[in-house]
């Protein structure tokens, strides 16, 4: 069974690359860890496919992280640019 086609109204996006690189991960291994060929880690990379929701838990788990942080409706920010938010000016 292939991956979803991408969406062009309600496009989901993910960190997958960086969560990837960030964790010494190539393609290959991930692919290994989620049961999936490299292809689709590629394609899922690229915003070419979606990830079928069974796909997106098993993604997640090897990150362990929660879905919202791998995958969400809108672009997400650099990840330099959450770590390194200004603190709150209090009052």
């Amino acid at each position: 069974m292939s991956p979803v086609r991408r969406g062009e109204t309600l496009p989901i996006f993910n960190r997958i690359r960086v969560l990837r690189a960030d964790r010494g991960l190539s393609r290959s291994q991930l692919a290994a860890l989620v049961e999936v060929n490299p292809q689709t880690i590629g394609a899922l990379e690229r915003g070419d496919h979606y990830p079928s929701l069974d796909l997106a838990f098993r993604i997640c788990d090897v990150f362990d992280l929660p879905v919202e942080a791998v995958f969400a409706r809108t672009e997400f920010a650099p990840l330099s640019a959450e770590l390194h938010r200004p603190a709150p000016k209090g009052d």
